[in-house]
């Protein structure tokens, strides 16, 4: 029998494991704005079918890639640097 205390670390555990990257602290009115980094994203020849921003505060996008592959991007809103990518 699994004792309750260490039941909530594994949800914690598990729950921490799906949890995107923190992206900034920095205040979100000083990110830049929602559809210039849209527009960023789509001129770097991506496809964007979900655009969020994530309790990490990132950007974070599904869709596709120049060549077809589906990606999951998270980005730095103030900088609109890539911070995690996962392609598939």
């Amino acid at each position: 029998m699994i004792h309750p205390a260490s039941l909530v670390i594994l949800i914690l555990l598990v729950g921490s494991a799906d949890a995107g990257p923190v992206c900034t602290t920095v205040p979100a009115d000083t990110w830049l704005p929602l559809q210039a980094m849209r527009e960023r994203i789509e001129t770097d020849g991506y496809r964007i079918v979900v655009f969020k921003t994530t309790p990490g505060h990132c950007y974070e996008i599904y869709g596709r890639d120049k060549h077809g592959r589906r990606v999951e991007i998270y980005f730095d809103p103030v900088s609109g640097a890539p911070v995690k990518a996962n392609v598939r």
